[in-house]
């Protein structure tokens, strides 16, 4: 150990910016710098971990097999007075635990089944379509899509985290199939963005999932034009979007109905921009394929009106989802900040809300329903998630961390609680900031 040469955690920190990129994993430091362009992950979660270290994040994002990639980045230095929490401790043994049980790579029939199911879906919208001269089987062909894009959404999320078909190829095309092709959304895009989100649950400044400004604002906080770090770009408190934001709780459904809007768009920009996206050509030609067929689909209905309809059903449907993904964390504890290496357990229990659902209603939660295992376990497939939820409970209440469930309807009422609540601020910027918000939303009256 005297022949180590040692970095303290204040000179770790000081190598925390794209240009100069170090981090720590279990007391050994790795220059990053020059590979973070190159992280299957995005770079994004790097940016926001630098300078620290990220053993949990990187046991929660990678198997065993990756370990042995690390060498080539060792700078020779070893973190002084390296230290584990007892809540680490804990967590790592739960990984290992599951590792050594399979539970990572037993993906049950999920995928099948989502893909039976979503053909079955796209075949009934498509010969409505054509076949019917009805009105109503058009809109319920309209309804058909929106759950075809809401379960193909679900196999998105999950494989941006696992492989979900063993076959690389075979798992690629499924990527493009289901995300691009199906629903205009470049799984490139869903992948930078929901890693970012994971790694930094809940910070106002680092997790694009909170940073919905001028539409939505979670806390009084962004009233203080705060920066993304993630978009790159100030998220101004300008008088458009006061006036969007004092009456968010009563626009939050309409535009989720219409939030798909947007998944588009950044899609798009993403594509035509000059940042390094894997696989660009095949991302932009599967999007191609979604503007082809979805509009010629819509064409064929007999006149305008059936037309609008169509699309708003498919729009208005997959508008559930949209809400789900807002349910697990708005009215969840934020912070301003980058994440932090050291209570990263502790960020992912604190900002993420699980809803109470029977088995059999899995399939419409996608996952989402157990959303505190899922952002400890990112690489374990939802089929595993219900298993393993009562040890994550245990190991929350042994380390006395939050383990926040409710049912479907009260998350509800509980996310346009505190919208309301940072809404009611937003008209009154004279009444001073509430010490808790998640308290506030929850004890708001009349």
């Amino acid at each position: 150990m005297e022949s180590r040469k040692l970095i303290s955690l204040q000179e770790l920190s000081g190598h925390s910016k794209p240009e100069d990129l170090w981090i720590s994993i279990q007391g050994k430091v790795y220059d990053v710098t020059h590979w973070a362009k190159s992280h299957p992950g995005g770079a994004s979660p790097l940016h926001s971990l630098a300078g620290q270290d990220v053993t949990d994040a990187f046991v929660a994002y990678h198997p065993a097999t990756a370990w042995r990639h690390l060498d080539p980045f060792f700078t020779g230095y070893y973190l002084r007075d390296y230290s584990v929490s007892d809540a680490s401790k804990d967590y790592r043994k739960l990984v290992y635990e599951f590792t050594k049980m399979g539970l990572f790579d037993r993906k049950g029939h999920v995928t099948f089944v989502t893909l039976l199911f979503m053909a079955v879906l796209f075949v009934s919208s498509v010969v409505g379509v054509l076949r019917s001269d009805t009105w109503w089987v058009h809109l319920l062909c309209g309804g058909a899509m929106g759950f075809l894009w809401i379960q193909s959404g679900w196999i998105g999320h999950d494989s941006g985290h696992y492989r979900i078909i063993s076959n690389p190829r075979i798992n690629r095309f499924a990527q493009v199939l289901t995300g691009n092709c199906l629903t205009g959304i470049s799984i490139a895009w869903w992948k930078w963005n929901h890693n970012a989100h994971h790694i930094a649950c809940n910070s106002l400044e680092f997790d694009p999932d909170l940073q919905h400004m001028p539409f939505f604002a979670v806390s009084s906080k962004f009233f203080g034009s705060l920066t993304s770090y993630f978009y790159e770009r100030k998220m101004n408190f300008d008088p458009v979007t006061r006036f969007l934001v004092s009456h968010q709780h009563w626009t939050f459904y309409p535009v989720m109905c219409f939030a798909r809007i947007n998944l588009w768009a950044q899609s798009f920009i993403l594509l035509l921009s000059k940042r390094r996206v894997p696989y660009r050509g095949q991302e932009i030609l599967g999007i191609l394929m979604f503007w082809i067929w979805y509009p010629m689909l819509v064409s064929c209905l007999p006149n305008w009106w059936e037309r609008v309809m169509f699309v708003v059903a498919s729009f208005v449907i997959t508008g559930i989802q949209h809400v789900q993904f807002c349910l697990n964390h708005f009215s969840s504890s934020v912070y301003v900040g980058p994440p932090s290496g050291n209570d990263w357990f502790e960020k992912q229990t604190q900002g993420t809300l699980d809803i109470k659902c029977s088995p059999w209603m899995d399939w419409f939660h996608g996952g989402l329903q157990f959303q505190v295992a899922h952002h400890l376990f990112p690489r374990l497939p939802r089929c595993q998630l219900r298993k393993v939820s009562p040890l994550v409970q245990e190991l929350c209440k042994k380390h006395n961390l939050p383990y926040n469930s409710e049912s479907f309807w009260k998350a509800n009422a509980m996310t346009v609680s505190t919208l309301r609540t940072a809404a009611l601020q937003a008209r009154d910027l004279t009444s001073p900031v509430p010490r808790n918000l998640v308290w506030e939303a929850v004890n708001t009256y009349g």
